[in-house]
């Protein structure tokens, strides 16, 4: 497993090249599908969540967010709502049941350059 330290100064320390990267490079770690922590420099708590929210922000500030704001409200809503837990997992079976539709609907099709190129944008989308 890949891992990133993250130092007080805010800078993101890849130990497997031995330099620092941006959330961009992380951003394409995500996306090649490797596995990979982010940890505090000092404490060695795992602070990979705090970073994958961050790399949402900056794709949501882009030119094209995937959430609206009266979905994010809503998110917002179910913290601390005795259905955050059934909210969560909701939104996790339906995340691994769209993958796997795409999976099977690129696996139907014939094998074109067409077909190839389409799945892997897919593929690169679902991985984000």
């Amino acid at each position: 497993m890949r891992i990133i330290k993250k130092y007080p100064n805010r800078r993101l320390y890849d130990t497997e090249k031995s330099s620092y990267i941006t959330l961009a490079e992380v951003h394409k770690i995500i996306k090649s599908g490797k596995e990979f922590k982010v940890v505090d420099a000092d404490s060695g708590e795992d602070i990979t969540r705090s970073i994958l929210v961050q790399i949402i922000i900056d794709q949501e500030n882009g030119e094209t967010p995937i959430f609206t704001t009266d979905m994010l409200t809503k998110f917002i809503r179910f913290y601390d709502d005795a259905a955050q837990n059934l909210f969560g997992e909701f939104l996790e079976k339906n995340m691994q049941m769209f993958t796997e539709q795409q999976k099977q609907m690129m696996g139907g099709l014939i094998d074109n350059p067409v077909t190839r190129i389409v799945q892997e944008t897919t593929e690169r989308n679902l991985m984000f």
